[in-house]
């Protein structure tokens, strides 16, 4: 990173992939377009999980090539008289992977339905029998991490 007094702590970055609901991920699309979409996710130990439905390009880009990224705004808050913006984000790089597995797409699946719906395990246990055999669960495995805010949020933060 160029601006080594605005990276962020792995801690700090880590800690706005744990409070942050949704992000950008990236893929390589068709014709090697870059092809983003936007998607809610779950971040543990490392990995972040996503859902997905059976088909469609971005499961087409992810059997295709396996090198991603994640990004997550935390803050965006547009100063117009100072031509600036106060931001503070997160980007992870790594290699994703649709879940084979059927007991890993099951933890998978559970953690991001009680990462959306916490503490109503009925009514998560339904909606698995009811869609569970038409989703795909996806793992990003992130390789290198990296975080920024605004020069103005550190000066703020060193005062």
């Amino acid at each position: 990173m160029r601006r080594k007094r605005q990276q962020l702590s792995e801690a700090e970055s880590i800690s706005i992939l744990e409070k942050s609901t949704a992000g950008t991920l990236a893929l390589l699309g068709d014709g090697n377009y870059p092809y983003a979409v936007p998607i809610s996710y779950v971040y543990k130990d490392g990995k972040l999980y996503f859902h997905s439905a059976l088909t469609g390009h971005k499961v087409d880009a992810i059997r295709n090539c396996d090198k991603a990224s994640f990004c997550v705004i935390e803050k965006d808050d547009v100063q117009p008289k100072k031509y600036t913006t106060f931001f503070r984000s997160v980007i992870a790089f790594g290699k994703i992977h649709i879940i084979e597995d059927e007991s890993e797409k099951l933890d998978a699946a559970r953690m991001l339905g009680n990462r959306y719906n916490p503490n109503d395990d009925e009514s998560l246990r339904q909606e698995m029998e009811k869609g569970f055999s038409r989703m795909l669960m996806i793992r990003l495995d992130i390789e290198h991490l990296t975080g920024k805010e605004a020069i103005e949020l550190v000066k703020k933060r060193q005062q």
